[in-house]
């Protein structure tokens, strides 16, 4: 408790290594609030700057956290085949509006080894003509892999951009069986 008898936001965070690179893990008591990718120190320390800017308190590495324990361990069996479906609570507070509700149909409505257009997606959340709009809200999706942004794809069956880098997203594609693993 701090000095006015109330509980402060605290933010744990982690570093875990991942087939796709080091992923960084953040979480409030309330769930998952950020993953980031290709998390080298730089961008780990620009995105922790961004979470103690955006909620209010500095991110404390907590690589043994019980708010973090799950996280780690749902990620880890997800990227070794073991774990199709992240079942982690998660803290929407870094996203908003329509972007909030595009992410949330994602992480319910698109199951793993499945891909699902912008426009479709758009269709989903009752705005048919926002495909554009979609692409933005995968953008800024503050928790992908776990919010699968990755799955999806343009109409035209072209993969689509992805802020984890296009190589990022065919790895992870690949690893749901939608696209042929590399052969190199």
């Amino acid at each position: 408790m701090d000095s006015h008898g109330q509980y402060g936001q605290q933010v744990v965070w982690t570093v875990v290594g991942t087939d796709i690179g080091p992923l960084l893990l953040a979480a409030t008591r309330d769930g998952l609030v950020n993953v980031v990718f290709h998390a080298t120190e730089p961008v780990r320390d620009k995105a922790l700057d961004r979470l103690a800017s955006r909620l209010g308190t500095d991110p404390v590495e907590a690589p043994g956290s019980p708010l973090l324990a799950e996280a780690i361990r749902q990620v880890a069996a997800y990227f070794a085949g073991e774990r199709h479906d992240f079942e982690l609570p998660l803290d929407w507070s870094l996203i908003s509006g329509f972007n909030r509700q595009v992410l949330r149909e994602l992480a319910s409505g698109v199951p793993f080894g499945s891909v699902v257009g912008y426009g479709d997606l758009a269709g989903r959340v009752g705005q048919p003509g926002a495909a554009q709009a979609v692409g933005v809200a995968m953008g800024s999706n503050p928790l992908p892999v776990v919010v699968p942004c990755h799955r999806v794809v343009e109409s035209d069956g072209g993969i689509g951009g992805f802020g984890g880098g296009l190589e990022t997203k065919r790895k992870l594609l690949a690893l749901e069986g939608v696209l042929p693993e590399p052969l190199f």
